[in-house]
């Protein structure tokens, strides 16, 4: 039979082990909180998975809040979140005040450009500081055209650089140039082919002999844009510049309204607009003269901000103006 020396010496061995096993049981729920790995045998204990989370968005918030304000004095971005209404599936924080974000659906906004999460209260205070990131921006046509070339990093878009890079390598004097409609079909081919390949597209004589077709993909592009190359805010201001009847006044006023474009906007327009007059210097072939041209473009570049069908009828004549002086005096108004 036992001494009891004997049984007290055999209990003291078995409290030490039993607290040899807490302790590492301890320690292996600390590592599962910092994303350690005590060894291969077991899995980090995924009920620490949200204070990860948690911490990881507190992290990410203090980066950014931090980063806004270094930058605050540098140029601003003049991008704006493309915020919508999302269910994020697991634990969330938003990433602007860092708070958890409640709720089953619906628990807050996602910007569709950059990915930014954040609650819905709270869009409202966030900087115009979207950088559209091309993993969320999965199209070219019907895009946002600041979106986009901040997306590609560009400064105009890769569609209209491309065509009128085309058109002007083969098509200048080509007899009724953007006047003449190219084949239907193939011109939604060439959208197709822009939003899957981007800058890949071929857009070639070889691909596309007849140039009607490139010229049809451009104006498409123009027409889809979501926010007309001359903006809703600037329209009203373009209008009232085209009444203007004495030269120098009306020249000063087409520039205090070109002032108001969106940087991605004017630097487009510009383009375009030294592209029409090129395409006027060849009219003798072309027969495609800046009314001509304005005629076509004016409805394309220029949208009345309401939806009243009379005023928009009563604009279209002004809208032919402001494209027409646009293409005649680009060289002084840019």
């Amino acid at each position: 039979m036992p001494s009891r020396e004997a049984y007290e010496v055999h209990k003291g061995d078995k409290s030490l082990v039993q607290k040899g096993k807490r302790d590492a049981n301890q320690e292996e729920i600390l590592a599962a909180a910092l994303g350690m790995r005590m060894g291969p045998q077991k899995p980090p204990a995924t009920i620490w998975q949200p204070l990860k989370l948690f911490a990881y968005s507190q992290l990410t918030s203090l980066v950014r809040r931090a980063t806004l304000k270094e930058n605050a004095a540098g140029p601003q971005y003049d991008k704006v979140h493309n915020f919508k209404v999302h269910t994020f599936r697991g634990p969330h924080w938003c990433e602007h005040c860092a708070n958890f974000m409640w709720g089953l659906m619906a628990q807050g906004v996602k910007c569709a450009d950059c990915g930014l999460n954040v609650h819905k209260q709270c869009s409202a205070s966030v900087p115009n500081d979207c950088k559209p990131n091309l993993k969320h921006v999965r199209k070219v046509y019907s895009c946002d055209l600041t979106t986009l070339v901040k997306a590609h990093n560009t400064t105009r878009p890769m569609v209209v650089d491309m065509c009128i890079r085309e058109i002007e390598s083969r098509g200048l004097k080509s007899e009724g140039l953007y006047r003449i409609s190219g084949f239907s079909d193939s011109v939604e081919e060439v959208k197709m082919a822009f939003d899957k390949d981007g800058e890949k597209t071929d857009i070639s004589v070889n691909a596309y002999e007849d140039i009607n077709i490139i010229t049809g993909a451009l104006k498409l592009y123009l027409r889809d844009l979501p926010v007309p190359i001359i903006s809703y805010d600037a329209y009203p201001r373009f209008i009232e510049a085209a009444k203007i009847d004495e030269p120098e006044k009306k020249l000063e006023a087409f520039r205090e309204a070109l002032a108001l474009l969106a940087p991605s906007h004017s630097e487009t327009l510009q383009y375009l607009m030294v592209h029409l007059k090129r395409v006027t210097l060849h009219e003798k072939h072309n027969l495609m003269n800046a009314e001509n041209l304005a005629i076509i473009f004016g409805p394309t570049l220029m949208q009345a901000p309401d939806m009243d069908a009379l005023k928009a009828l009563n604009d279209i004549r002004y809208q032919r103006q402001v494209v027409e002086l646009l293409i005649k005096k680009e060289d002084v108004l840019f």
